[in-house]
């Protein structure tokens, strides 16, 4: 089934010419099918890049979705027109009677600023109390991820340390909980893209009962966490990067002139004037597929009657 976007936005073409399906929101609205209502926390600078890649995984479900994007009201970036916000994008408060399915809080590049530094803390925060009533499952993304385990449960962030520089390129990782309705169909040994400076510990984790590791990578370190009812569900790398993300990164910061390692395991022979390899599509894919597939199971038809979080 096709993924429902507002009309017009500028993904449709871009994901129509790889062959990906997508339905305007006025054909959508003839199909007698009860779509999974998903919200799109963007908090990226690049927002129209990041809802494209975002989009371009929820339509290799079967499932139809419905997708609200949301900007931040108390922070403006500079990277996304103003227009493109207005014509495609809500606020929290216009959209904060609804419920939803699914609610997915994107990373953002501020993981080496304190968290109650950040420009929009206060609001990022309303929004993840508001997750707990008004959405069945919360999908926070790299630093979304820390902020999600900062706030829900007092799980710190760590500096990568000067010795690490940054958690850059593509790691192999494994399972901890192969029972997990997320991980179905994985193999043994899987690639996920990370681009980050900062981590959270297996030892602060384990202080949290309700907290589960579904996978991590012996370089990278924690991959997936989850609530023991898979309701929140926090991913530390980037699956919705497209091949070129980590090669724009580090590109950009070359041209800074900041002490950026070459990304691992993404350049053959890591060579940056090679063309990258893209080895985590269907790890991607399949994870996101699979969370689809969990929350239609578990979801009311009517989301009136969705039981809050504890």
């Amino acid at each position: 089934m096709p993924v429902k976007i507002p009309d017009g936005l500028p993904a449709a073409e871009l994901l129509a010419l790889e062959n990906i399906f997508v339905i305007p929101a006025k054909k959508a609205f003839r199909q007698d099918i009860r779509p999974l209502k998903i919200a799109i926390y963007n908090i990226m600078p690049q927002k129209e890049r990041t809802e494209t890649q975002l989009v371009r995984l929820l339509s290799y479900s079967p499932l139809q979705v419905d997708i609200t994007l949301l900007h931040t009201s108390s922070y403006s970036g500079r990277n996304t027109a103003s227009e493109h916000l207005a014509r495609f994008y809500k606020t929290f408060e216009e959209v904060r009677e609804k419920k939803f399915d699914i609610l997915i809080i994107t990373g953002a590049p501020v993981e080496t600023m304190e968290f109650r530094d950040v420009d929009y803390w206060d609001e990022l925060c309303f929004v993840m109390e508001w997750s707990k009533t008004n959405v069945h499952t919360t999908l926070h993304i790299c630093w979304g991820a820390q902020a999600g385990l900062f706030y829900h449960f007092g799980v710190p962030k760590h500096s990568l340390g000067k010795s690490r520089k940054k958690m850059f390129g593509v790691f192999s990782h494994t399972h901890t909980k192969y029972q997990s309705p997320l991980l179905h169909g994985f193999d043994d040994v899987f690639f996920a893209p990370h681009s980050r400076h900062t981590e959270v510990r297996n030892e602060d984790l384990a202080e949290v009962s309700s907290l589960c590791i579904l996978s991590e990578s012996q370089y990278a370190g924690i991959y997936i966490v989850c609530t023991a009812n898979h309701r929140q569900v926090f991913i530390m790398g980037h699956p919705e990067y497209d091949i070129t993300s980590l090669q724009e990164e580090y590109v950009r910061d070359v041209k800074k002139g900041l002490d950026v390692p070459i990304p691992c395991n993404y350049f053959p022979s890591d060579d940056p004037s090679q063309p990258p390899v893209m080895s985590w599509r269907g790890h991607a894919s399949l994870l996101i597929s699979n969370l689809l597939n969990h929350v239609y199971q578990e979801t009311p038809y009517d989301l009136g009657n969705m039981e809050p979080i504890d």
